[in-house]
């Protein structure tokens, strides 16, 4: 794969695996969420829920920084980042811009692996 395509994976796997850590060490203060966001939150929160994700976030982040099972970390990331997108456009309301970049990021490394992860997309079980 070539370098350009290469930039995404890592762009992505190191913003999943900083905001990640930032779940459990808080070394980024992030803004008070207010309403339903805020609601929303202290539910996945108290739920132990975002635990597991950022867990996930965080694993699958360091394996697209390694490169090793990427094609299963860009698989594991694609619906986390669908989600925050979706948060950030119904429930929060507020600047979806660096939603936008994960997903998008998220798909041009999906691409760069399109070759191996288009079978996923067959229909049908193989007997």
């Amino acid at each position: 794969m070539g370098i350009i395509l290469s930039i995404p994976r890592y762009l992505l796997g190191l913003i999943y695996v900083v905001f990640g850590l930032n779940f459990f060490f808080n070394f980024i203060p992030l803004p008070d969420m207010t309403g339903d966001a805020k609601s929303f939150m202290t539910i996945l929160i108290n739920s132990k829920f975002l635990l597991v994700v950022k867990i996930i976030e965080i694993t699958a982040g360091v394996m697209l920084l390694l490169g090793i099972f990427s094609k299963l970390g860009l698989i594991l990331l694609m619906p986390i980042s669908v989600n925050i997108l979706l948060f950030h456009l119904m429930i929060e309301q507020g600047n979806p811009i660096v939603s936008i970049v994960v997903v998008s990021l998220n798909f041009i490394s999906f691409f760069a692996y399109w070759a191996d992860l288009k079978n996923i997309f067959n229909g049908g079980a193989k007997d």
